[in-house]
């Protein structure tokens, strides 16, 4: 089979791409949201300081102001910032009264507060006005009734939001710089992370790579403890493979040594040219025509095997043998008994192929009756298949060379010798094994097949 060159290997994407995607996702929304919620957090901070300015400015006109024989409002001392008798410095502040006239600071100079004297502000109101062009401002006021005046002075207080602007400014552009260079950062150990995470996955891959130039066929080199198993498996189908090619060495092997000695016979004897010829062709033929059936149904085995795990319901196959061997036997009594859904790990044309000796040999040997019990003993890990007949049986001396290739007791009857072997071989392919013994009730042979479950 010619091997897949690697860029047309289907695949599902790289993983170290998926971890950085997966980890610059996630990095992006923590410090997105971290961000935000930490400038929200500096800019109350900051508009909250800049604010409280405001108020302690307030809570000193507040409390220096007195009303004059007059009527009329005054402050008893100057205030302590000095913007605030700086024409346009910024920092304002104005005293109003109804029926009175507005009490102004120097800075505001030919301008002045708009304050909305539609409502009691008890206590310090702060909002944001555009009411001088081109100059935003953060305003507070506060309605007041002085001892020895009916009236409602509102007092105001209002800043250049330029300062507070360019405070916040400040704050975001330091937020945006540090979370750029923590995110470059994070990103940065994100992709070390990664390559360092995945670097055992390289280790394998120069691993196997040593092993094809190497020769060797385990993989020895320390790996971390998440990729331990994976190296396990790996070496447990390399064992596979290596056991499974050594089978097909074996097999090879042993139908080249069974073939051998007809192929001489029949050579020898084309070359003597023999009167018994053709006679000499068919036996050695038939010879040969056996070890080959026989070294198939291995090698078939063995490969249906290495396929993958296999499951075949037993009284199904135990069924369709007997249709077909019914019919070949129609003076056979055959009953079937047991579990009806004992599955096994065999391939359903292997465990077909060894029933079918199996019960094939029950009738042909037997007296006329075969009794066949799925699975009589209920182990937890092995089925048990039992096949009885009321025939002569098998003497116990006898029961181990039956089962070698072409081994026959009874040769008055047609057949190949290969049955039992069949069965014993593939049935151990499987991890499964065949025993022998005499039928308690119905004193023929009873044969004990022992699979696995599925």
């Amino acid at each position: 089979m010619t091997p897949v060159p690697p860029s047309r290997i289907a695949h599902t994407g790289s993983l170290s791409r998926r971890i950085l995607l997966i980890s610059a996702v996630w990095i992006g929304v923590l410090l997105l949201g971290g961000g935000i919620a930490l400038d929200r957090t500096l800019t109350n901070l900051v508009t909250r300081n800049f604010d409280a300015q405001l108020s302690n400015l307030l809570n000193g006109m507040i409390a220096s102001a007195e009303v004059g024989p007059d009527g009329e409002v005054f402050l008893n001392r100057p205030l302590g910032d000095q913007r605030l008798l700086e024409p346009n410095s910024g920092l304002y502040w104005q005293i109003r009264g109804e029926g009175h006239d507005d009490f102004p600071s120097r800075s505001l100079w030919d301008r002045a507060l708009n304050v909305r004297a539609n409502h009691l502000d008890k206590d310090a109101h702060i909002y944001d006005s555009n009411q001088f062009p081109g100059e935003p401002l953060r305003v507070i006021e506060r309605s007041i009734r002085l001892p020895g005046s009916d009236t409602l002075w509102w007092f105001s207080v209002a800043e250049r939001r330029a300062e507070l602007d360019d405070q916040i400014g400040r704050v975001r552009r330091i937020l945006v710089r540090s979370f750029a260079v923590l995110g470059l950062g994070l990103l940065i150990m994100a992709m070390l992370q990664t390559w360092l995470g995945l670097g055992p996955l390289r280790g394998v891959r120069l691993a196997i790579q040593k092993m094809r130039s190497s020769g060797a066929n385990r993989v020895t080199e320390p790996l971390p403890l998440e990729v331990q198993p994976l190296v396990e498996e790996l070496n447990g189908l390399l064992a596979h493979t290596e056991r499974q090619a050594e089978e097909a060495r074996t097999h090879a092997g042993n139908l080249a040594h069974a073939l051998k000695t007809p192929l001489t016979v029949v050579m020898n004897a084309a070359t003597a040219k023999a009167p018994d010829l053709a006679d000499t062709v068919i036996r050695e033929a038939a010879v040969m025509r056996r070890q080959v059936d026989h070294h198939l149904a291995r090698a078939r085995a063995v490969g249906r095997r290495g396929a993958g795990q296999a499951r075949s319901n037993v009284a199904e196959s135990v069924e369709a043998v007997l249709r077909a061997v019914t019919v070949l036997y129609d003076q056979t009594r055959f009953d079937l008994d047991g579990k009806r859904d004992a599955l096994v790990a065999i391939e359903r044309q292997d465990l077909d192929e060894i029933l079918g000796n199996l019960i094939e040999n029950a009738a042909k040997y037997g007296g006329g009756s075969v009794f066949v019990t799925i699975d009589p003993t209920e182990e937890q890990d092995w089925c048990e298949v039992w096949v009885e007949d009321d025939g002569m049986g098998i003497p116990a001396a006898e029961r181990t060379r039956i089962f070698d290739r072409g081994a026959r007791l009874d040769t008055s009857k047609p057949g190949t010798g290969l049955g039992l072997a069949i069965v014993r071989d593939v049935a151990e392919i499987y991890g499964g094994s065949v025993l022998l013994e005499e039928s308690e009730d119905l004193g023929g042979l009873l044969v004990k097949l022992r699979l696995p479950r599925a």
